[in-house]
C-alpha cells in the first residue's frame, strides 16, 4: 500500500501559478503510473493529468494541455504539478493517486488517494 500526502495548493490570482507536491511513502513508487484529479462541490472528481512509471509519458486533459506540467522525482518519491497561467476554473480539490495501468485517465484505474489540497484561483 502507498500513502500519498498533496501539499502546495492555495490562493492566487488569475494567471498566476502554483506548484503541487504529492509526496509517496510506503510500497516502491517508481512502479505505479501517477496521476492528478481535482473535484469541485457537487461535481464528479475530473482527470487533470498523469505520467506512467516512465516519467517521459505524460497525458494531460485538454483544459490544462500547455498550461500544466506533470512530472515525477522517483529518487524522492513525489509528484509535481506545475500549474501556470491559473484560471477561475482550475479551482478545486486536486489529488494525487496512484494506478497500476501504464495510461490511466479514468477515475476507477485509479486505487490510493490522498487527502487533496485545495486550489483556489481569484478572477
Amino acid at each position: 500500500q502507498v500513502q500519498l500526502q498533496e501539499s502546495g495548493g492555495g490562493l492566487v490570482q488569475t494567471g498566476g501559478s502554483l506548484r503541487l507536491s504529492c509526496a509517496a511513502s510506503g510500497r516502491a513508487f517508481s512502479i505505479y503510473a501517477m496521476g492528478w484529479f481535482r473535484q469541485v462541490p457537487g461535481h464528479d472528481r475530473e482527470f487533470v493529468a498523469e505520467v506512467s512509471w516512465l516519467p517521459s509519458d505524460t497525458y494531460y486533459a485538454d483544459s490544462v494541455k500547455g498550461r500544466f506540467t506533470i512530472s515525477r522525482d522517483n529518487s524522492k518519491d513525489t509528484l509535481y504539478l506545475q500549474m501556470n497561467n491559473l484560471k477561475p476554473e482550475d479551482t478545486g480539490v486536486y489529488y494525487c493517486a496512484t494506478s497500476r495501468t501504464y495510461v490511466a485517465t479514468e477515475e476507477d484505474k485509479y486505487e490510493e488517494w490522498g487527502q487533496g489540497t485545495q486550489v483556489t484561483v481569484s478572477s
